[in-house]
């Protein structure tokens, strides 16, 4: 049986002929069924590239990416039809995918409408249970982005995606951008996601928040991946040095707990 998502050796080249620098080198990835895999590595190593590529808004140079050995690429549209529906991506900036204008019950309501075929009050209504699930009462959940924190945008960035009821969440720097109780607070809910059978890709440069969710790791770096293992198996005894490096920086207070 085919992986539910595959990237096989993907390269991503930028620039022109003058200058050309090489996000991503020959990798391979995949991704099982009710899997949750880590990719880590520090600023600039390939890591959110790579991710776009597996989500279909990066086009690679070279190599291919599979959704349940489909290409997801038709074309010049990736993920078309009803594949569209079943892999999301989760980005680093809440605020930047966010509509400034629109409510977030509006935003979620949106797409449960583009995804869902339901409209009207039905439609905010399934918004507004997402927005619940993810811990926002409904008079945050009629706020406009500016006026929530960023923990808050980044659970309504997560209710969009869930909108779909999609099998995979590619999450690129889920927690970068938002203060520590918000972190647990999101790192949780993936938790409950994960439990309901979620896949995730989840790419950060927080080892800890890898440690924490992950059943595979795949180390980058320079676009390379230099280590990739079971979770528990790279945490213990990693090969590299670059790992040893990444893994001597993760925060004491966070620890695997599935």
């Amino acid at each position: 049986m085919a992986p539910r998502l595959e990237g096989k050796n993907i390269s991503v080249t930028f620039g022109d002929i003058f200058r050309k620098v090489e996000a991503v080198k020959n990798v391979d990835v995949s991704l099982e069924p009710g899997q949750t895999i880590g990719i880590v590595g520090e600023s600039g190593s390939g890591k959110s590239t790579l991710a776009r590529v597996l989500a279909g808004i990066q086009v690679p140079t070279s190599g291919q990416v599979t959704y349940e050995g489909k290409n997801i690429w038709q074309g010049k549209t990736s993920y078309p039809g009803e594949m569209r529906r079943k892999v999301q991506m989760v980005f680093q900036d809440p605020y930047g995918s966010l509509n400034p204008r629109m409510r977030a019950v509006n935003a979620v309501a949106e797409a449960v409408t583009f995804h869902q075929k339901v409209v009207g009050n039905d439609a905010k209504q399934i918004a507004f249970d997402l927005l619940d699930r993810m811990g926002l009462s409904q008079k945050d959940a009629q706020k406009l982005p500016r006026a929530l924190s960023g923990g808050q945008r980044q659970r309504v960035s997560v209710a969009r995606a869930l909108s779909a009821n999609p099998e995979v969440l590619i999450a690129d720097e889920p927690t970068s951008a938002i203060d520590q109780s918000a972190q647990s607070q999101l790192l949780s809910l993936f938790s409950e996601l994960i439990a309901d059978g979620l896949s995730i890709i989840l790419v950060s440069h927080d080892l800890g928040v890898i440690r924490y969710l992950t059943d595979r790791v795949y180390v980058m770096e320079s676009g390379n991946f230099v280590e990739a293992g079971d979770t528990a198996q790279i945490f213990s005894n990693p090969q590299m040095e670059y790992t040893q490096k990444l893994i001597s920086s993760i925060p004491g207070h966070i620890t695997k707990n599935r």
